[in-house]
C-alpha cells in the first residue's frame, strides 16, 4: 500500500485517513482520475451539485505535486495578458486573466467554507534578480493596474524589498497583498474530506490501467472498473502513457524543496517578519517561505531525468545560502522532490478530448490555485457551462517535439541554456 513520500508536509499532515481500493464493478456519473488539487476540487464541486462522483488515485490523496509543492497562490499567468490578446483575442484574454484572480479567491473561500486547517497566510512577493527584471516587473505592475484595473498588485523598489526580506540581493519586486501561501498537502486532504462529506467516493491505491471511450466510458483498474458518463484526467506530471494525446502536451519535470529546523525568532524577524511567500525572477525559480512552526521552506533547482538527485538537501541548500548565508548554520530536517508538468506555452492545458472526456493539467508552476480552479471549471462544464474551457482551448497548445519518448533531449538543452542565462549579470 502506498504512503506519502517523506517531506515536511507529510510529517505535519492532518486528516490522514486510509481510503479503500477500488474492487469490483461500479457505476457513477463522473469518474475522476487523479487525487490532487484538480481531482479533489472537481469531486467536491460536482458532489455539491448532486452528481455521483468516483475518484481514483493511484497512491494516496495528495501524493503527487499537490502534496509536495511550495504552497504559493498568486494572481497572474505565466503568459502576459498582452500576449494572450495576440493569441486568442481580447475577450478570451480578459476571461483567462480573470481566472487567475478568481482562482486565488476560490482557494481562500474553500478554506474558509470547509474550515480547512492548512496554515493559510496572505502575501506573495515576486522579486527581481537583475535590474532589467525590475524594470520588466515595474512595467507589468503598471499594466495590471492601469489596463486590467487590478489594484491588488504594487511595485516595491529595492529598498522596500530589503525591508521585507532582510537582504539587498534584489532590485525590486511585485507585491501581491491578496496572494497567499498554505500547507498544500493539508489543503488537498481538506478538499478530499469536504468532497466525501457531499457524498463523493474516493479510492486510493487504485491506479487506472486503461479506459474505453464512448457514450458510457469505462475506466479500469487492476481490481475493478467504473462505468460513467464523464471522465476527467487530472494526473498532471504522473499521467504517463495512460492518455497519449494529452501526454504529448506536457513535460514532467522535477523540482525540490528543503525545510530547515525551526529558526530563532530574531532570525525570522530579520528575513521574513511579515510571513510572506517569495519567488524570484530566475528561469529556474527559487521560491521560499516560512512554515507555521518557523522553518525556512526553500524550493530551488530542477532536473529533467526520471531520477531525483542523491543529495537533494545539498542540491537545494546552495541556492538558499546564496541569498541568506546566515542560514548555513541551521540543520536541514527535510528534503524532498516532486514532479510537476509544464506545457510549451506555460499555460494550463484544459480541454475536451471528446464530448464527455476532459483533461486538465500542465499548470507550469501555478498549480495550487489554477488546479483547484480547473476542478471547478470541469464541474461547470459537466453542467453545460463551457465558456472557460472554450477560452483555454483557444490557446495554441502544441505537442512537445519528439512526443512522449524523444522530448527529453530538446527540453534538457533548452533548460540548460536558460539556466546559463540565470548566471549572467
Amino acid at each position: 500500500m502506498s504512503t506519502h513520500e517523506a517531506s515536511y508536509y507529510a510529517a505535519t499532515a492532518k486528516a490522514l485517513v486510509d481510503r479503500p481500493q477500488l474492487v469490483g464493478d461500479h457505476e457513477s456519473d463522473i469518474c475522476i482520475i487523479g487525487g490532487g488539487f484538480t481531482g479533489t476540487s472537481a469531486a467536491l464541486h460536482l458532489a455539491e451539485a448532486g452528481y455521483q462522483v468516483t475518484l481514483l488515485e493511484a497512491h494516496k490523496i495528495g501524493w503527487g505535486a499537490s502534496g509536495r509543492n511550495g504552497g504559493q497562490i498568486c494572481q497572474g499567468h505565466n503568459m502576459g495578458h498582452e500576449e494572450m490578446v495576440k493569441q486568442v483575442g481580447k475577450e478570451a484574454a480578459d476571461l483567462l486573466w480573470q481566472t487567475s484572480v478568481d482562482s486565488v479567491t476560490l482557494v481562500k473561500d474553500l478554506v474558509k467554507q470547509y474550515q480547512i486547517d492548512c496554515d493559510l497566510s496572505d502575501g506573495v512577493l515576486h522579486v527581481a534578480n537583475k535590474p532589467k527584471h525590475a524594470q520588466e516587473i515595474r512595467d507589468a505592475v503598471a499594466y495590471k493596474r492601469d489596463v486590467l484595473g487590478y489594484q491588488g498588485v504594487s511595485f516595491l523598489n529595492a529598498d522596500e524589498v530589503t525591508q521585507k526580506l532582510g537582504t539587498d540581493r534584489y532590485h525590486g519586486g511585485e507585491w501581491y497583498a491578496e496572494g497567499a501561501h498554505l500547507h498544500p498537502l493539508n489543503f488537498a486532504l481538506g478538499l478530499a474530506k469536504a468532497a466525501e462529506g457531499h457524498g463523493a467516493k474516493l479510492y486510493e491505491n487504485s491506479a487506472v490501467i486503461d479506459y474505453q471511450a464512448g457514450e458510457k466510458p469505462v475506466v479500469r483498474t487492476a481490481k475493478g472498473q467504473v462505468t460513467c458518463r464523464y471522465i476527467l484526467f487530472a494526473c498532471n506530471g504522473y499521467l504517463g502513457h495512460l492518455n497519449r494525446p494529452a501526454a504529448r502536451k506536457i513535460m514532467p519535470i522535477n523540482n525540490f524543496i528543503i525545510a530547515t529546523e525551526p529558526l530563532p525568532q530574531e532570525v525570522i524577524g530579520r528575513i521574513n517578519p511579515d510571513n510572506i511567500a517569495i519567488a524570484d525572477s530566475k528561469f529556474v525559480v527559487n521560491y521560499y517561505r516560512l512554515s507555521a512552526d518557523g522553518r525556512m521552506l526553500w524550493g530551488g533547482g530542477e532536473n529533467y531525468s526520471p531520477r531525483f538527485p542523491k543529495d537533494i538537501a545539498g542540491f537545494v541548500k546552495k541556492h538558499m545560502i546564496e541569498t541568506y548565508p546566515e542560514l548555513d548554520r541551521y540543520r536541514i530536517d527535510y528534503a524532498w522532490g516532486g514532479t510537476l508538468a509544464i506545457t510549451l506555452n506555460r499555460m494550463p492545458h484544459i480541454a475536451r478530448q471528446d464530448e464527455n472526456i476532459f483533461v486538465a493539467h500542465g499548470y507550469s508552476g501555478h498549480g495550487v490555485a489554477l488546479a483547484t480552479f480547473a476542478g471547478a471549471v470541469f464541474a461547470k462544464a459537466v453542467q453545460g457551462s463551457l465558456e472557460t474551457v472554450d477560452a483555454f482551448e483557444k490557446l495554441p497548445m502544441r505537442d512537445f517535439p519528439g512526443g512522449t519518448l524523444l522530448r527529453w533531449p530538446g527540453l534538457v538543452a533548452g533548460m540548460l541554456y536558460y539556466s546559463m542565462l540565470d548566471r549572467l549579470p
